[in-house]
């Protein structure tokens, strides 16, 4: 069960300042939210009932290798340029 000098420290931590209003709900709430959590650790599942829940395996491409722009299409457009690299404005 959380108290409220707990959560205070998460306010603490979270640099909140929470009024002392405010406690009662926050503990509360967040004595629901880690009950919850229990809830859903003590269920008891097989991992392979939750392993493929859509039928899916791979639905990613696989990764082609194409070729490039070389320096100069790179560059053809460029206000400014030295060899082959943009020049840029200085920024501080």
């Amino acid at each position: 069960m959380v108290t409220h000098e707990e959560i205070r420290a998460i306010a603490n931590l979270a640099k909140l300042q929470v009024p002392d209003e405010e406690l009662d709900g926050l503990t509360e709430d967040m004595n629901e939210i880690i009950a919850f959590a229990d809830t859903i650790a003590s269920v008891q599942v097989e991992d392979e009932a939750y392993e493929d829940v859509n039928g899916l395996s791979n639905v990613l491409r696989e990764d082609v290798v194409q070729p490039g722009l070389s320096a100069e299409e790179v560059l053809q457009n460029a206000r400014d340029r030295d060899e082959n690299s943009f020049v840029v404005k200085k920024h501080a």
